[in-house]
């Protein structure tokens, strides 16, 4: 049965040689699990690291070449399979980890870290304690959550709990800038351009078609200097989408990509341009893990907080949640433009 860390794991596991970081989670999570995942890499230097993502995100891992591997998991568009599961734990077992760290809690994640073999493994409760058997998955764990506080910042301060130092919360990413040329960009072109993601998984998160039109129309006339890059999934729903929204925009972007760039290529558009926009979707994560500046629009609600950027860089103007088929609602066009005028006016936030 588990018990608590009390701040003494790192120290009795501090001679691993190899250490692995299980979290399953989408595009969100995994930006929010880099500073805690630099936490480890510093406590354990000798050691072997490696980290289990979701296989449609793995690519974003080439950011870390801190990282010794990447593994990663399926989740999307279909979870792993039963065969792929024993997969997974096969590989996991064979490896031998001394120590697997995770900080997700979900039951399948779970499942995976107990059945690795990993004679240390340390979890996060989950906060309702999670079903009867997660106490018999690790052999200790932490208890850490907050409401408002950033996603990234909760992970940290749970293996500050196990021992690990901390003093901030460092994302340590690197974009190579020979990425931007998939999307004919150059370093020459940084900070000359807005790059929005106008599109989110389901519509009540979004801004009307009608909104984005009037939003990317406004911020033209007060930012003639600027130009426009828009970037959406490969899906049918986004393309469709990106079409519509072309079609009502009075003057055609400079770069449009629906999903031909990699998630690499678009963080480093991401980081080049003079400020991002988008709703509550991966690409603001993006913003967060490179710097930079971005304005943003998302539902109230309970926990909400904890996954918008926070700081001068970055402004929020909340909605309330449509209802299913229908946009997000309140959020005033004005107090975007508004939120751009306000973090463009802050030193250093054209600067990637």
């Amino acid at each position: 049965m588990a018990i608590p860390a009390q701040g003494g794991f790192l120290q009795r596991t501090s001679g691993a040689k190899k250490v692995m970081v299980l979290d399953l989670g989408f595009l969100g999570d995994t930006v929010h699990l880099l500073p805690a995942l630099w936490m480890v890499r510093q406590a354990y230097p000798q050691a072997e690291l490696h980290a289990v993502v979701a296989e449609h995100i793995i690519s974003l891992m080439t950011c870390l070449p801190w990282i010794d591997r990447a593994w990663g998991y399926p989740r999307f568009p279909k979870h792993a399979t039963l065969r792929q599961n024993l997969q997974m734990v096969r590989r996991l077992r064979k490896e031998r980890f001394d120590v697997l760290i995770n900080l997700n809690g979900s039951d399948r994640s779970s499942w995976l870290t107990f059945l690795s073999g990993a004679p240390a493994r340390l979890g996060r409760k989950p906060r309702d304690g999670g079903p009867p058997f997660w106490g018999r998955m690790f052999t200790e764990f932490v208890q850490y959550h907050s409401a408002t506080e950033p996603v990234y910042l909760q992970r940290c301060r749970c293996l500050e709990q196990a021992g690990f130092p901390f003093t901030r919360a460092e994302f340590h990413s690197q974009v190579d800038a020979t990425d931007l040329q998939a999307a004919r960009i150059t370093t020459a072109d940084s900070g000359t351009y807005f790059h929005m993601s106008p599109f989110t998984t389901a519509d009540k998160k979004e801004l009307s078609p009608e909104q984005i039109a009037d939003l990317i129309g406004r911020l033209e006339a007060r930012f003639p200097e600027q130009r426009w890059v828009l970037s959406g999934a490969p899906t049918e729903r986004e393309c469709r989408k990106m079409n519509a929204l072309l079609a009502a925009l009075r003057r055609k972007p400079w770069r449009v990509f629906a999903g031909e760039l990699n998630l690499v290529q678009v963080a480093a558009v991401i980081q080049h341009s003079a400020m991002h926009l988008s709703g509550d979707t991966g690409t603001l994560h993006l913003a967060l893990m490179t710097g930079a500046p971005s304005v943003s629009w998302f539902r109230s609600g309970v926990g909400t907080s904890a996954w918008i950027p926070s700081g001068d860089r970055h402004r929020t103007v909340l909605g309330d949640e449509g209802v299913e088929g229908s946009y997000l609602r309140g959020v005033d066009t004005g107090a975007l433009v508004r939120a751009v005028e306000e973090v463009l006016g802050t030193p250093g936030a054209i600067s990637p």
